[in-house]
């Protein structure tokens, strides 16, 4: 049986072996790999991103292998918040193209500059004549026009739109494709050439590669099942309700005048309200924007007066305030006690 790969170090301090070289691979990579994650973690803060360690986990092996990632969960948990942290963090161009039921290639990746075509005609044919010189036939005119080329469909007059300008992007950029899941099934099929290769292809021009592939990021609220030829294209990354002290994080970075005990206090109560069978649960974004309420009304604590007249900016459903309403108290009551004893 081998020795532990601790112990074998320590015994063989000064020797070089290929055993000794074979153990120690693996263990400096995992060791690079764990500070690049850290250094992923360090730079998302920096931008006000509180990542978890899944989170700068997967950001990693996307820059590392290239492909893309598709981020699933709840609406307001910071899916779309990821991409504009990582493009600010790498100091890159975000590119932003968002979802819809009907959206097409028109839309999304290119359409013709159709104003410009039809200038172009006028003008072809009011200089046809200098075109086609001195043909005295048919054939010989249609050879002339054959030879003066085809810029009618040319770049010139392609107007790009997000997933082409992405691709041509010097330097590349941050592409983020935000709730796909409202997109049709025929759309996703359109992504499947760029996100397996970085590039399109263009019948009348020909195919666009990405000199610099760009860092793609899609989000979904899971509203309809995307197909498995999309995902298995892309990184899985599940974004769901943080854990308590993940979340005190996040506010503190976003609400950095909000002090410690209201800050332990209403995460702890947010946490109890999402333990509530609940048509919608309050996501991290209200997190943000209830601890902002708080701060402007300068509540120092949570009491049941001050929940109850800003439970709107938690709730979005009156029947959820009126099925959150009777446990205020005792919510806030428990919250206090974590607040004590955690």
């Amino acid at each position: 049986m081998p020795p532990k790969r601790g112990l074998f170090f320590a015994r063989n301090t000064g020797r070089t072996s290929l055993k000794q070289d074979l153990w120690e691979r693996p263990f400096v990579a995992e060791q690079k790999a764990s500070t690049a994650i850290e250094a992923v973690e360090s730079g998302l803060a920096a931008q006000g991103y509180i990542a978890s360690r899944q989170i700068a986990t997967a950001v990693y092996l996307s820059q590392r292998i290239e492909k893309p990632i598709l981020v699933e969960g709840p609406a307001g948990v910071g899916k779309t918040e990821l991409a504009k942290a990582v493009a600010a963090w790498r100091g890159k161009k975000m590119i932003r193209l968002q979802c819809y039921e009907g959206l097409d290639e028109a839309k999304a990746l290119y359409e013709w500059k159709y104003a410009k075509q039809l200038l172009y005609t006028q003008i072809l044919k009011d200089k046809l004549g200098e075109v086609l010189g001195g043909a005295r036939t048919l054939h010989a005119a249609l050879e002339q026009l054959h030879d003066f080329g085809d810029v009618f469909f040319s770049k010139e007059f392609v107007e790009p739109r997000p997933l082409l300008q992405a691709l041509e992007h010097p330097g590349g950029c941050v592409l983020l494709i935000d709730e796909i899941d409202k997109s049709d099934a025929e759309f996703e099929s359109l992504l499947l050439e760029i996100l397996s290769d970085f590039q399109v292809t263009i019948p009348e021009l020909g195919t666009v590669f990405a000199i610099t592939p760009p860092t793609v990021i899609l989000t979904s609220n899971s509203e309809r099942d995307l197909g498995d030829a999309l995902k298995r294209r892309c990184l899985h990354l599940h974004i769901g309700f943080p854990e308590q002290r993940l979340e005190e994080r996040i506010v503190e970075s976003r609400v950095p005048g909000i002090s410690q005990t209201l800050r332990r206090q209403m995460v702890g109560f947010i946490h109890e309200i999402r333990s509530l069978d609940l048509k919608k649960l309050p996501s991290v974004s209200e997190t943000i924007d209830w601890a902002r309420v708080l701060v402007l009304l300068q509540a120092s604590e949570l009491d049941t007066e001050i929940v109850k007249d800003t439970l709107n900016v938690l709730l979005k459903y009156e029947a959820d305030i009126e099925a959150a309403q009777p446990q205020i108290t005792t919510f806030i009551a428990k919250a206090a006690r974590s607040n004590v004893f955690g």
